[in-house]
């Protein structure tokens, strides 16, 4: 009989371990939106605004959840409020809108600098040479479940949403990426025809800004997406969102493959 009251303790034990944070987000998604949040996401978001009201309610709970789930951690004196933790969290969720997918699940912790970090670099060069550098940040995703992030470029792009710079859209669509393993500019598609298409689109459009970066030539895409198939797509994603009207008339295939992918189009908003 111990032996059974034991199994059924541990049972019942296993079930709350799983019901209670399931418990909480519901609880904390229910809450109603703080006014304070809704005027920050007009004052530094300008795209809200102009969003269809079904998709500001979405963006309002996912919101909710991206609180309720990660962490804030300010970093060299950098102090953590309330218009630091929604301005970053409303950018990063536009990304999820009209998207049956979680909120960024492998991520724990948003680490926020007050300005530009140095972050150090080891780099292998030609016979084995290994050479050490310290390179200056406005952002970085990693793998390990933390974005970090310098507040004054997340805010001197707060009112402009045009220019195609967005270092929280960019730094959460490697988050997007890394959900299927390490980041290669492919994020999580669904299918091997998607997965086909993609990469068909995508690897063009790559080697096409590579070309215009190594001649000079004008690009509605910021020459740094030419680095690599993963700044590739981050760069493709704030261009998508802030630029859309370039893309689409300059990338159409590029516009339409981040359309599905995102399944908004940004143009409705500016």
């Amino acid at each position: 009989m111990p032996l059974l009251y034991l199994l059924l303790f541990s049972l019942l034990t296993m079930g709350l371990v799983f019901w209670i944070p399931k418990y909480r987000l519901r609880r904390a998604v229910r809450q109603p939106f703080p006014g304070n949040y809704s005027r920050i996401l007009r004052r530094n978001i300008p795209a809200y605004a102009r969003m269809p009201t079904h998709l500001q309610l979405q963006l309002k709970r996912l919101i909710k959840q991206f609180l309720h789930e990660k962490k804030f951690i300010g970093c060299d004196g950098f102090r953590i409020n309330d218009e630091v933790r929604v301005t970053i969290a409303g950018k990063a969720c536009m990304l999820l809108l009209n998207r049956p997918a979680s909120v960024f699940p492998d991520l724990k912790l948003v680490l926020v600098y007050p300005s530009a970090f140095i972050a150090p670099r080891t780099e292998l060069g030609a016979g084995g040479i290994v050479t050490h550098a310290n390179q200056t940040l406005s952002g970085e995703s990693w793998s390990d479940g933390r974005v970090i992030l310098a507040w004054d470029h997340v805010q001197q792009r707060n009112t402009d949403f045009i220019d195609g710079h967005n270092v929280v859209l960019h730094e959460f669509a490697h988050q997007l990426d890394s959900e299927t393993g390490a980041p290669n500019g492919a994020p999580q598609l669904m299918s091997k025809e998607k997965y086909q298409r993609w990469s068909a689109v995508m690897m063009h459009e790559f080697r096409k800004l590579q070309e215009a970066a190594a001649y000079h030539m004008e690009s509605a895409m910021d020459y740094y997406g030419a680095t690599n198939p993963a700044e590739f797509f981050a760069v493709a994603t704030e261009t998508f969102f802030e630029k859309s009207w370039q893309m689409a008339e300059f990338h159409p295939a590029l516009f339409a493959e981040l359309r599905e992918y995102y399944r908004v189009d940004p143009r409705e908003w500016h």
